[in-house]
C-alpha cells in the first residue's frame, strides 16, 4: 500500500535541526492529515521545498500539525520523461475530469488552451480563478496517487502564447482528427531521450481549426500530427488517452 503524499511550499527537512519536528503543511493538507487520522508510528511520503523525498514517521498528532521524525531520504527518482498536456478550452467540469485523471497518470504540466473552436470563453478574471480551482484539483490528485511532484497548471492562454512555451520541447504531438493514419505516436517518438519533454496538443469540442494545427506545427521542428485511433474521441477522453499512449511509449523505450 502507497504511503499518504505531503508537498511542503517553505520547509526543507534537512535543515531541521531537531530530530522531531512539525510537518508544516498547508491549512487543507493538515485537515486533510485529521481525515487520515494519522497516528503515531505511522508513514508520509512528504516532498519538500527543496525537492527532496523523505519517507516521515508520525511521532505524534496532538496539535494542528504532525509531529515527525526522517525514517528515510528517498532516492530521487533517475531522469524520466515528462508530458506537457495542451488541453483546448472545454466546458462544464470536463477540464476539471481532464487534469484530475491526467495528474493521476503522470502529467507534468498543463496548458489549457484558448481556440477558436473553444465554447468557454474566459476573461482574465475568470482565467485566474478557474486556475486556481485547477490546481487544487491537481495537487489532490497527485496526493492520491503519490506523484512525485504537482503538475503544474498554467492560467488558460491564447495560440501564440503556447507556441512559444512549446519552442523548446524534444517534441510535439498534435492530436487531430484528421491526421493521416499512418500519423502514429511511437513514430513521433523515436528517438526521444529518456528525460524528454513531450507536449501533446487535444482540442476543444470543435476540434482545432487547420489554422491552429499549422501553428502548433511550426512552433518545433519536431512537432508533428498523430492519430489516436479510427474512432472520434471527446475531448475529454482524448485529454486522458493522448497523454497515457505518450507516457506509455516513452517508458517503453526508456526500458
Amino acid at each position: 500500500m502507497s504511503l499518504p503524499h505531503f508537498y511542503l511550499d517553505d520547509q526543507v527537512l534537512a535543515d531541521e535541526p531537531g530530530e522531531v519536528f512539525s510537518l508544516r503543511l498547508s491549512a487543507g493538507d493538515a485537515k486533510h492529515a485529521r481525515v487520515l487520522r494519522l497516528a503515531p508510528g505511522e508513514h508520509v511520503a512528504v516532498v519538500d521545498a527543496g525537492r527532496d523525498y523523505f519517507e516521515c514517521e508520525v511521532v505524534s498528532f496532538d496539535g494542528m500539525l504532525p509531529d515527525v521524525r526522517i525514517a528515510q531520504r528517498l532516492e530521487r527518482a533517475a531522469a524520466r520523461p515528462s508530458v506537457v498536456l495542451v488541453q483546448g478550452l472545454a466546458k462544464g467540469d470536463k477540464m476539471e475530469t481532464v487534469i484530475r485523471h491526467a495528474t493521476e497518470l503522470g502529467v507534468a504540466e498543463f496548458l489549457p488552451l484558448s481556440c477558436e473552436r473553444s465554447v468557454v470563453r474566459l476573461d482574465a478574471k475568470k482565467g485566474v480563478a478557474k486556475a486556481e480551482r485547477w490546481r487544487a484539483i491537481a495537487k489532490s490528485a497527485a496526493m492520491q496517487s503519490g506523484q512525485p511532484a504537482i503538475p503544474e497548471v498554467r492560467e488558460p492562454m491564447a495560440l501564440a502564447r503556447a507556441c512559444g512555451l512549446l519552442a523548446d520541447a524534444d517534441a510535439v504531438l498534435v492530436c487531430w482528427e484528421e491526421a493521416p493514419g499512418t500519423a502514429r505516436i511511437e513514430d513521433a517518438l523515436e528517438g526521444s531521450p529518456p528525460d524528454a519533454r513531450v507536449a501533446v496538443v487535444v482540442g476543444p469540442e470543435g476540434g482545432l481549426a487547420a489554422r491552429e494545427v499549422d501553428a502548433l506545427l511550426a512552433c518545433n521542428p519536431r512537432a508533428s500530427l498523430v492519430t489516436l485511433g479510427p474512432s472520434i474521441l471527446r475531448t475529454e477522453t482524448a485529454g486522458i488517452v493522448a497523454p497515457a499512449l505518450v507516457l506509455y511509449e516513452l517508458r517503453r523505450a526508456a526500458r
